[in-house]
Order: C-alpha cells, then structure tokens, then sequence
C-alpha cells in the first residue's frame, strides 16, 4: 500500500516538473524580448553650440548610459558654436558606451562648422530630407587681422600671406576633422575640404558620398532603419533593436536654461555692470545693504559667465576702466571730460568683449549704444544733482553762522553777549571797532571756538528779510 502510494506522488511530481519547465521555455523568448526594448534617448541640440548646450549633451549622454538605453539620438540643428564646447561633445561622444547617432532634423535643419565635426565623430550619421551639412571652415578668433580664404593669398614674390595663427588653427582643424573621418570609415577627403574650402552637401549628396550613413523622414523611421545594425562603441560591439524600442525625450533642466541665460554675452555684460554699480551705491552709501548684496551676487555671476566664454581682456579692462572714469565724474565733476572718455572706453570695449565672430556670440551693437547713453545720462544726472547741492549756501554747522544777524544784550569792555539765531553768543568787535551798544544789531563776520566776531550794521537796508533772532 505504502509502495503504491509512493508512486502516485512520484508520478505526480514528474507531471508538476514538466510543466513547469515547459512554462519557463515558453516565458523566455518574451523576457529576452523584453529585456531587448532598451529606450532610446532623443537629445534635442539646436541653436549656436555653447558652453550650456555641450554640458546639457554630456550629462543627457551619461544618463543614457545610467539608464541602459540603447542608442542616443542627438538631435541637430545648428549654425557651429564655440571650438571648447564643441570638443567637450566629441569626448563625450567618443567615450559614450551607448551608441550615438547623429540626426540633423528636421527638414530645413543644417549642421554646420562645429555640428560638422560633431556629425562625423558620432557613431552614425543620419540626415532627414532638406538638410545640409558642412562649411566646417575655423572662424578666426581676435583682433588680428582679417581671414583669407583657404589656400588663398599668395603674393608676388611667392609668400604666403596669411597668417601663421590661421594656417595653425587651419592645419588644426583639418587634422581634427580627418581623424574622426578615419575613426568612423567616412569620407576623409570630403571632411577635409569642408574644413579648407568651406563646401556644404544636401542629404542626398552626403549619402552618395558617404559622408553619413543613411537619411530619414523623422525619428521613428530612423529607429526602423536602426533595427540591427552593429554598432562598436567604447564599451564594445552593440546590435540595436530599435524597431519597437520606446522613446525617450531629454528636455534641457533648469541648470542648462540657467545656464543658456548667463552665457549669453549680453546679459553677461548686463549682469556685470548691475554689479559695479550695486557695489558703487554700497560703498557711497554705507549700511544700505541691498545694493551691496544684489550687486555682489550679479557681479560674480558675470564673471563666471564670462570665464565659459571666449572674452578679449583688453575689453574687459576698457569696460572697467570706463566704468571708473564716469564713478569719478560723479564725485570730481571735470565738465564732462572723465564722463566723455568714460562713455568711449565703456563702448569700445564692450564692442571688444567677445573675442571670436561665431554667431550667436555677439554683443548687438545697439545694445552697447544703449547701455553706453543709459550709462551717461544716469551719471551725467547724478553728477550735476552733486554740483547744483554744492553751490547751495549752507544751512547748518559752524559755516551757517556767517552772515547771520543777531541783536546786542550787554556790552563790555572788548566783548560782549549777543543773540543770533534763538542762542546767546559771546561776541567781540572786529577791530579797529568798537562794539555797538545794547539793543544793536550786528552781522557775524567771522567764527572762532564760540566766540563770534561781528561788526555793526549802520544801514537799516543792509538787514535781511528774515533775521535769526528771537523777538
């Protein structure tokens, strides 16, 4: 009996097992289905490329990796930027174990200067219809001279006319450019000339000639065209299954708005002059505070603005400077002269501020007319407030006491007491004469210690109006 039994259960476990395995190979294809929907991150760059949009891409690219995506889309549309955020993206990129795909989208977008190099270093190269790329030309930086077209300029004798900083940064960014083309089996020839002679391609153009990797309608239809394709990256080889992957969409956060806002040169320079005149106001009028703090705080936002952007230090001090001369027209009045020159060094440098002409980075010169005429009107006001308060006469203190007229309450010998504005004074008479008597009125010529020194008044059309002295 007991032997019977120990075979039903026997049997029923093998029955139990069985099923069970049948269960866990039928679940795994789904779950291995599952754990192959990794997201895919849109990262959306547009606009001129600066030191908050390269911070925005390179924590957006280490998210990705934090949350296992399996591809960053980057999402482009710009006219270049500056060359230090450009090379921050590149990094980022070259270093993302998620594969990064570059996507200049949507039609009418462009990839320009620094979005040309970004394209080419990122490990696939997308184009949505209607699009360009290219004109990957190093803009020249600074004060020194003009740029010359590449390859351009050879004079008479056969000498090269340009300059050795433009060759420099030209060999620089052609050798940049021809490195990535490498790393990435693009079109190393094309990406040369882009950086030497400024050419641009359509979509269609760049797939022909291999510059990029395939062109899409939008983002969906590039996740379609994805779909098992291999990928190496810096973690290693990937094969992306895009086809029904969700989407992810990174919006920049407060810190890269915060950011975008300060970096921008004209709230920079903004931002510094609130400052310099916050601590001005502080250190006239001690004890006020808010000026003090609030100038404090804008100045040292600007400086760490201007610290991420390419700035001229010779504008920067002519701002500076400028700003000194019209402080000291306040409290030297010249007649205009520190408050002209003040205007004229302020405008000169600010229009000097941002050492490179890549757009986006400008200062508008209508805003350095203005701020400059703004600037001059308030201290021009404040000056002559100053000067019309100097030459009122003087109502208070020793000072006030000249000229005043008081009436005589005793007289002796040398000295006397007389009332002159509602107190009692010790006078003596201005030699050779001698005091008046009693009940005479007299003018204070001169004061010294408390003794007034004062002289009679003979013609009653010499009194004033209105006489400082009790009835």
């Amino acid at each position: 009996m007991r032997t019977n039994l120990a075979d039903w259960l026997w049997r029923r476990t093998r029955r139990a097992l069985r099923v069970l395995l049948l269960l866990a190979f039928a679940l795994m294809p789904m779950r291995a289905a599952t754990g192959a929907a990794a997201p895919a991150v849109v990262i959306p760059l547009k606009g001129a490329i600066g030191p908050a949009s390269a911070d925005f891409v390179v924590r957006s690219l280490a998210r990705a990796a934090d949350d296992h995506a399996q591809l960053a889309i980057l999402e482009l549309d710009t006219p270049g930027g500056l060359d230090l955020s450009m090379r921050s993206i590149i990094q980022a990129i070259l270093a993302s174990p998620v594969p990064v795909a570059v996507f200049i989208a949507p039609a009418g977008a462009r990839a320009a200067s620094a979005g040309t190099y970004i394209t080419y270093a990122s490990h696939i190269a997308a184009m949505a219809p209607g699009t360009n790329l290219g004109a990957a030309s190093p803009v020249q930086l600074g004060m020194g001279g003009t740029e010359r077209e590449p390859g351009a300029g050879k004079a008479a004798s056969g000498t090269d006319t340009q300059s050795t900083e433009t060759r420099k940064q030209m060999q620089d960014a052609a050798a940049y450019i021809r490195g990535l083309a490498q790393l990435r089996g693009r079109n190393v020839q094309w990406g040369e000339r882009a950086v030497r002679e400024a050419v641009a391609l359509s979509a269609t153009e760049a797939l022909e000639q291999k510059v990029i990797d395939l062109t899409a309608n939008d983002v969906p239809d590039l996740l379609a065209k994805l779909d098992g394709r291999h990928v190496t990256t810096a973690s290693g080889a990937h094969v992306l299954a895009t086809k029904n992957a969700p989407v992810v969409v990174l919006q920049p956060d407060w810190r890269s708005r915060f950011l975008a806002t300060i970096t921008d040169p004209s709230v920079a320079l903004i931002l510094m002059m609130i400052g310099m005149y916050g601590l001005f106001f502080e250190f006239a009028n001690p004890g006020m505070v808010l000026p003090g703090v609030a100038g404090a705080i804008c100045l040292l936002v600007g400086l760490f603005a201007l610290q991420l952007l390419p700035i001229n230090f010779v504008g920067l001090g002519l701002i500076v400077l400028g700003l000194g001369f019209l402080v000291a027209e306040m409290f030297l009045p010249t007649f205009g002269s520190l408050g002209i020159g003040g205007v004229i060094a302020f405008a000169i440098g600010a229009l000097m501020l941002i050492d490179t002409d890549v757009p986006g980075f400008g200062i508008p010169v209508g805003l350095v007319i203005g701020l400059a005429l703004f600037t001059a009107l308030f201290v021009f006001t404040v000056s002559g407030v100053a000067l019309k308060a100097r030459r009122r006469p003087v109502v208070s203190g020793g000072e006030a006491m000249l000229g005043s007229i008081g009436v005589m309450l005793t007289h002796e010998p040398g000295s006397g007491w007389a009332r002159v504005q509602g107190e009692r004074w010790r006078v003596q008479a201005a030699a050779p004469r001698a005091l008046p008597p009693e009940g005479a009125r007299v003018r204070v010529i001169s004061r010294h210690g408390l003794t007034l020194t004062v002289e009679p008044i003979e013609d009653a059309r010499e009194t004033p109006e209105h006489i400082h002295d009790e009835a």
